[in-house]
């Protein structure tokens, strides 16, 4: 099997939900939004942003700001908020110094994944990213993982590794594309779905199962 190995962004590499909540916060801050804006904000970016969701806020709260503004705004404040623990970042780098390929495969918008990862540091630590809004396709789509794949100069009949938290986008899509899976549990599991090939409780549990097939 070759070595090599996709990431989900959100939720397994990086924190993504207490950077939202900060991120909210200090835009809320920086208007300021009345309470029920603000509530808004928190329920309509549970999941995902995009710069619709800007528009929208606009239109139905009466702001000022453009769309674009806020949007931007949002997305340096995410930047700036968002973090990856050291652990991880060190479990990458011993994963690239063993001759692992590295690729992150994330839904959302393209800048504001791609500013998360390099505020935190992790864009030096993988060789190629497929974000969602690259194709305006998601996970569990193989088309994005087969994008993944020809970014980071490996080929999915070769075999890999898919590690997330999401079951039927990362587990799922992992499974579509061919590639063993490792789920950080934590969300229901659906019913139909076949099962992880390992289960773990963090993200570094998983990059030690990866280590451990390099001494195999």
């Amino acid at each position: 099997m070759s070595r090599f190995a996709f990431f989900d962004l959100d939720g397994t590499l990086a924190d993504r939900q207490s950077a939202l909540s900060d991120a909210v916060t200090g835009l809320c801050r920086a208007h300021p939004l009345a309470p029920e804006a603000e509530q808004w904000l928190r329920t309509e970016l549970v999941d995902r942003a995009n710069a619709a969701d800007f528009a929208r806020l606009r239109e139905v709260f009466g702001l000022k700001a453009s769309a674009v503004q806020l949007w931007q705004e949002y997305v340096s404040l995410m930047a700036a908020a968002v973090t990856c623990r050291p652990e991880v970042l060190e479990g990458l780098a011993r994963l690239r110094a063993a001759a692992w390929t590295i690729g992150v495969v994330t839904n959302g918008a393209g800048d504001i994944q791609r500013a998360k990862l390099a505020a935190t540091g992790l864009a030096e630590l993988v060789d190629g990213v497929a974000v969602s809004g690259d194709l305006e396709i998601r996970k569990p789509d193989r088309r994005l993982f087969e994008l993944a794949a020809a970014r980071c100069g490996v080929s999915l009949t070769g075999g890999g590794w898919m590690v997330g938290d999401n079951p039927a986008g990362d587990i799922g899509g992992g499974h579509t594309a061919g590639l063993c899976t490792i789920w950080l549990r934590g969300r229901p599991w659906p019913d139909d779905l076949s099962a992880a090939h390992h289960v773990v409780d963090d993200v570094t549990g998983a990059i030690a199962i990866l280590l451990s097939e390099t001494l195999e």
